[in-house]
């Protein structure tokens, strides 16, 4: 039975400049589904970066009625911990509703999305063919930048997960390369033996 699990937490909020700030939310993929290139992953993503992705995914299956994303109030408050976490929530709503249809899960910008820390600018030139990567490529360096130390086939078979995303700086021509890249999760909560 294939599955795919999908967690927005850790809602951090982000300095822009001396004015402006921001809340991204970790988005958290488990998944034994083939639509995957990768069975886990972490990313960091802003709520107009979902605004993005729904009005992309809804251009692209005109015939299906997305969900909603949490409607964005003037009101809303990001130093109010209710207002952060219905927000959290309603995204995480979102993505379960979008992880379900099988027509949304073909599209290359929704696995982009969630597997990568590309800017929707770079998703769109990387979907349209205007980079020297694939999606695929994407994705594998993207998850090989946040791995600490490469995990061998037998710590595999072990149930050992090194997914840990303090990586360092590294150019991969994939956009730029910042502090967003690093979300701080691991796949496994096992704790790792030394």
């Amino acid at each position: 039975q294939e599955f795919v699990t999908v967690l927005v937490r850790d809602p951090r909020i982000q300095k822009e400049d001396s004015w402006h700030s921001y809340i991204d939310y970790e988005i958290f993929i488990h998944t034994n589904s083939i639509c995957f290139t990768r069975k886990t992953s972490c990313v960091r993503r802003r709520f107009r970066e979902f605004v993005w992705l729904r009005q992309r995914l809804q251009s692209n299956a005109v015939l299906i009625q997305l969900p909603e994303l949490p409607s964005k109030t003037p009101f809303f408050n990001m130093n109010n911990p209710h207002h952060v976490d219905h927000r959290r929530q309603g995204l995480q709503e979102f993505l379960e509703k979008i992880l379900q249809d099988a027509l949304l899960l073909s599209d290359s910008r929704l696995h982009l999305f969630l597997q990568t820390q590309l800017s929707p600018e770079d998703m769109e030139a990387c979907v349209s063919g205007q980079t020297k990567y694939s999606v695929a490529d994407a994705i594998h360096s993207f998850a090989s930048l946040n791995r600490r130390f490469p995990v061998e086939d037998e710590e595999r078979k072990k149930g050992k997960n090194d997914a840990d995303s303090d990586s360092e700086s590294s150019s991969s021509g994939l956009g730029p390369s910042d502090d967003s890249i690093s979300c701080g999760c691991k796949a496994s909560p096992a704790s790792e033996e030394s």
